[in-house]
């Protein structure tokens, strides 16, 4: 063999092995993921006959005194138990930036409100006592997430738009009666604007959701049997329709 042609060879047996080796390390990522031991939560035991309640981190946590097991706290007081314990998480973790849904209100704690003790990981005073000005904030959960969530959030992710690819290019799994699948009035998920719902849809007469206008299509183009709500066939659909315009802005209610 002519030593440029050994060298073509070279290359084109290196490329494919290369994509080999990123194809198996992928699976091997995922295969390894869901072999690990998921990590467990332990909460701390009650100190002073209190309930224990803690922060999805497994590790913030206060006793809340006053409660017995099996007792509810009025809304105003849960709020207060746990606007403290955010307030100790946000003072650990300066550089954490905490997505907040709302902006911070002041409420104040009713009158008799069971006081929040001693944090177990600090030991600090509690705040919450009755009358006082507390802040309660509402946001995003907050996990001890793992290479190992990620790598099966990603996996399970995949699959799952997977199917919605299968059912949406398959009449059969469409339950079409004449042989017509989504994809061939669009292909790829194309013109259906996902991002633009809920609107009002001149087919359906009213404001619908992308679940009830995939439910027409299925209706009527498809000629097969409406989805309900639930069922993993429409929310395969709706993930692999919504997956095809990753990166679109919201515009909800566009025409």
């Amino acid at each position: 063999m002519k030593p440029r042609l050994s060298l073509v060879a070279a290359a084109l047996f290196g490329a494919v092995a290369g994509a080999t080796a990123i194809y198996q390390s992928h699976g091997n990522r995922a295969h390894n993921a869901y072999a690990q031991a998921l990590p467990t939560h332990q909460t701390p035991p009650a100190r002073d006959g209190g309930v224990v309640v803690q922060l999805c981190d497994g590790v913030t946590a206060t006793e809340v005194k006053g409660l017995k097991p099996g007792e509810q706290m009025t809304h105003a007081q849960a709020l207060a138990v746990t606007g403290k314990l955010m307030d100790e998480w946000q003072r650990k973790h300066p550089d954490q930036h905490w997505v907040m849904a709302q902006a911070e209100t002041t409420t104040a704690a009713p009158a008799g409100a069971p006081s929040a003790g001693p944090t177990h990981e600090t030991g600090g005073t509690g705040a919450a006592t009755g009358g006082a000005q507390l802040k309660t904030q509402q946001g995003d959960t907050y996990a001890s997430f793992h290479s190992r969530d990620y790598m099966i959030w990603q996996a399970e992710t995949d699959a799952f738009v997977d199917y919605g690819n299968k059912v949406f290019h398959s009449a059969s799994l469409l339950g079409s009666t004449i042989g017509v699948s989504c994809d061939m009035c669009h292909p790829n998920a194309a013109n259906t604007h996902p991002e633009t719902y809920p609107k009002y849809q001149v087919q359906l007469q009213r404001v619908a959701l992308l679940r009830d206008m995939i439910d027409w299509c299925i209706e009527n183009p498809v000629k097969g049997h409406t989805l309900s709500s639930d069922d993993p066939k429409m929310r395969a659909l709706e993930a692999y329709i919504l997956a095809q315009r990753k990166g679109t802005a919201l515009a909800y209610g566009k025409h």
